[in-house]
């Protein structure tokens, strides 16, 4: 790469970020791998006469997503989309050890796929963050939709809402919750002095299952599998998920998080006795 392209690239850089670091800061990362060819990406995409600011850095980043990611086969489809979409609507950030446990993702090599094709929008590190929060309005609105049609799955908040519920209550159910988290000698936790390192002991993911999985599961009425898993949480978990939110502190929403759990509950079993009535009905 000589210096007139190198000199190229910046005039290039200065004359379109009309100020925006995040769209200079975008494109220095996608020159990063190939930069030659991006490069000549960028300068012969299309462009739209009288485009405000915002409507450039979309323009930009529909041009990342098509360059990394095209001629998609069904599995990466279902892969990124699982990552993107859940990366948007998760209430903390995940780490790689848990985005591999969502549908399509099994394995590292995956995972690093998707994560390549976002280094232009993504913070460097095992947990995803958007670099920007400009990235995330792209993803859910118009020009998306019109970028990469096999992804639009990505804004269905439905699906990425239940994935997280899934996520969640599969946590709760499996051994990761368990009796005596953190080796903890009495078996109450009132008036005793619990190190740092001892609550460390309870995983990101334990964590943010137990303060969190009603929040997702409110948001979905897919109802038998999830059912189930209630089911189990309270009647084989409760204490253990309890003792959990007594340990991070968060004793006092418990009381909040199981009435939400009711009332998806009731209203799981409603819509399944209409649907049950209404079928009768149809048959008769």
């Amino acid at each position: 790469m000589g210096d007139a392209w190198v000199n190229e690239a910046l005039d290039y850089l200065v004359l379109h970020s009309a100020g925006m670091f995040i769209w200079a800061t975008t494109v220095a990362h996608f020159l990063q791998e190939n930069p030659e060819r991006h490069f000549y990406i960028l300068k012969t995409r299309e462009h739209k006469r009288g485009a405000d600011r915002f409507e450039e850095l979309y323009s930009l980043y529909s041009t990342v997503i098509r360059t990394s990611f095209h001629s998609l086969e069904e599995e990466e489809i279902k892969a990124i989309t699982s990552v993107v979409g859940v990366t948007i609507f998760t209430k903390q950030p995940l780490d790689d050890t848990v985005l591999m446990r969502l549908p399509g993702v099994e394995d590292p090599h995956t995972l690093k796929f998707i994560k390549n094709g976002l280094i232009s929008v993504i913070d460097s590190g095992s947990t995803l963050r958007f670099y920007h929060r400009s990235f995330e309005d792209f993803l859910l609105h118009l020009p998306f939709s019109q970028c990469i049609d096999e992804l639009l799955a990505i804004q269905d908040r439905d699906l990425h809402e239940h994935q997280l519920a899934v996520l969640c209550l599969n946590t709760m159910v499996s051994s990761e919750l368990h009796f005596n988290m953190c080796d903890l000698k009495s078996s109450s936790i009132k008036n005793v002095d619990i190190p740092t390192t001892d609550i460390s002991a309870i995983s990101p993911l334990v964590s943010y299952s137990s303060q969190l999985w009603t929040d997702h599961l409110v948001r979905t009425q897919h109802g038998e599998n999830l059912m189930k898993a209630v089911e189990f949480v309270m009647y084989e978990k409760l204490l253990f998920w309890i003792k959990v939110m007594s340990i991070l502190g968060k004793a006092h929403k418990v009381s909040a998080i199981l009435k939400k759990a009711l009332e998806w509950s009731k209203l799981v079993v409603c819509l399944e006795f209409i649907s049950y009535t209404t079928t009768l009905r149809l048959a008769g």
